[in-house]
């Protein structure tokens, strides 16, 4: 039986990341620009000042106009810097370099302990019915989330596209979404 569920989550990530890699096409701009704007109007509306979110790769929402945007505000931005299975949170600062899997990441700082993010921004590939996140399959903000989430007060899953599915792929460590946004119509619960 997990086995079964672990075929079927591979085949969902599997398409879904097809899907991600046409939506990044030609419109990508004025998606992620929607999304960017629906972002910013959420984290007005919850007063958010400290901010999780992170530096996309290509097939994601693209965040660097938001980020300028949120520093120019001063509000507290925080980044993953990988570190193993995992990662820990750095403040936002430039320059950035690239890491593993391509992912932009500014200099070490060992500076920041967590105690509380009002809001998280995550990269999604896709959900389920439970509002769960399918990610790259690293399992990284799963280990994060596990053991922050009680210092995270809403998390807001983002894609250019969702790739939704109506029948149960995800496993119950997977974090859920308070929100979702999309280029399409949002999901909010």
């Amino acid at each position: 039986m997990k086995q079964t569920k672990e075929i079927q989550k591979k085949a969902f990530r599997t398409q879904c990341l097809k899907q991600l890699e046409k939506a990044s096409g030609a419109r990508s701009y004025a998606k992620d620009k929607k999304i960017e704007k629906a972002l910013y109007n959420t984290i007005k509306q919850r007063k958010a000042k400290q901010i999780m979110l992170y530096l996309p790769l290509k097939i994601e929402v693209n965040l660097y106009g938001l980020i300028r945007h949120l520093r120019k505000e001063k509000r507290a931005l925080y980044v993953p810097f990988m570190e193993g299975a995992s990662f820990r949170l750095v403040k936002y600062r430039l320059p950035l370099t690239v890491k593993q899997f391509g992912i932009k990441e500014p200099n070490d700082s060992k500076q920041y302990r967590i105690k509380q993010i009002d809001m998280a921004i995550v990269p999604m590939v896709g959900t389920d019915v439970t509002r769960r996140r399918v990610g790259f399959g690293k399992g990284m903000y799963d280990r994060f989330f596990e053991k922050y989430n009680k210092n995270i007060t809403y998390t807001v899953f983002v894609a250019r596209h969702l790739c939704y599915s109506p029948t149960i792929v995800t496993d119950n460590h997977d974090i859920k979404a308070d929100m979702m946004m999309t280029a399409e119509p949002f999901l909010q619960r």
